[in-house]
């Protein structure tokens, strides 16, 4: 029977999971089974509820922000899959420190896939109108990005990797991991420093090419070196053609700074075709630090993932149950190693 407690006006903001136990004369668990776990719950009490949800105009996100304050909360991210050409797993250890991140604030990680901007934009809103999640984390935000202006529109709570307008972001400054390359090449000696970059107009790829310019002009080393910056599809084959292109000209450099580790890989494929010894014929860094850095005794810049992982949740998770509004731009580290280290 329907307890005492008057209901307010249909379509009251004011309406509570209690409103809805209380209409239906059930208690505040069985309406949480009901919206969650139906099958767990007799038909007639089911219908019970849900007559009472509607008639009082209580929505499944209102549902899911009042049993927040006792069940762990969930934040979702999109899982992407690695390229077979591409040495990077950077998003895998990007997703991994989110969870780590997530779990030292009471919240887990919920991945899913998608096919594209629009239909993981889609089911970003479906997860939070359906309380599955009280928030997401958009990976790899790029110029024109579709995904937050949708998100911001329906209202979702989101923070980017990766800087975007009129949006909450945490990114890493990639023109400056790239200069602090530039400077550990100048300072060993180097003055003819060549660049293996991404395709123009591809945001990451043309922070850490601006990164180059700007240290080789520092040093003065930039006269005269545009011809030493040269772009390809991030893959180990196009690497090695782009190094070996550099290597094969009469002033050949005697550095090359690559904008990822898949570049670098092939880099060094091509000094072994042309029977070059890294870190004594010619040096060479990579970008992004990836398991295979370490294998090929390949210097290359660390991304503060851990780091870009807390102050997302932290933005995200805030007690009051808002997104902080967050801009936030971290410096990468340096790893010098066999590939560029000076020579005794």
């Amino acid at each position: 029977m329907p307890g005492n407690r008057p209901a307010p006006r249909q379509g009251s903001g004011s309406v509570t999971i209690a409103h809805v136990a209380a209409a239906a004369g059930v208690s505040k668990q069985t309406v949480s089974n009901v919206m969650n776990s139906p099958a767990k719950v007799r038909t007639e009490t089911r219908e019970r509820v849900q007559r009472a949800v509607a008639e009082l105009g209580f929505q499944p996100n209102r549902l899911a922000r009042a049993l927040r304050s006792s069940a762990a909360g969930m934040i979702a991210c999109r899982i992407e899959p690695v390229s077979s050409h591409s040495l990077a797993h950077l998003h895998d250890r990007f997703l991994h420190a989110l969870a780590e991140a997530g779990q030292a604030s009471g919240r887990h990680l919920m991945l899913f896939a998608a096919d594209d901007a629009e239909s993981e934009a889609a089911t970003c809103v479906q997860l939070v109108r359906t309380g599955s999640v009280e928030g997401v984390v958009l990976y790899n935000v790029v110029p024109d990005d579709p995904r937050p202006s949708i998100l911001t529109e329906a209202r979702v709570p989101f923070v980017c990797f990766g800087r975007a307008a009129d949006a909450g972001w945490v990114d890493v400054d990639n023109a400056r991991g790239v200069a602090s390359v530039v400077d550990h090449l100048a300072e060993s000696g180097h003055r003819s420093i060549g660049f293996l970059g991404f395709p123009e107009g591809h945001r990451v790829g043309d922070d850490r090419a601006e990164g180059w310019v700007t240290a080789m002009d520092r040093h003065g080393l930039l006269a005269g070196s545009h011809r030493l910056d040269v772009r390809g599809e991030d893959t180990w084959l196009s690497g090695a053609r782009m190094a070996r292109s550099l290597l094969g000209r009469p002033d050949a450099p005697t550095a090359l700074v690559a904008a990822s580790d898949t570049l670098a890989a092939g880099a060094l494929q091509a000094f072994r075709d042309l029977g070059l010894s890294p870190g004594q014929d010619v040096a060479v860094v990579g970008y992004d630090d990836t398991p295979s850095a370490e294998v090929l005794d390949l210097s290359s810049v660390r991304q503060p993932l851990p780091e870009v992982g807390r102050r997302i949740v932290e933005a995200l998770c805030s007690p009051d149950g808002t997104t902080t509004p967050v801009t936030s731009l971290l410096p990468p580290e340096l790893i010098v190693r066999g590939s560029s280290r000076p020579q005794a």
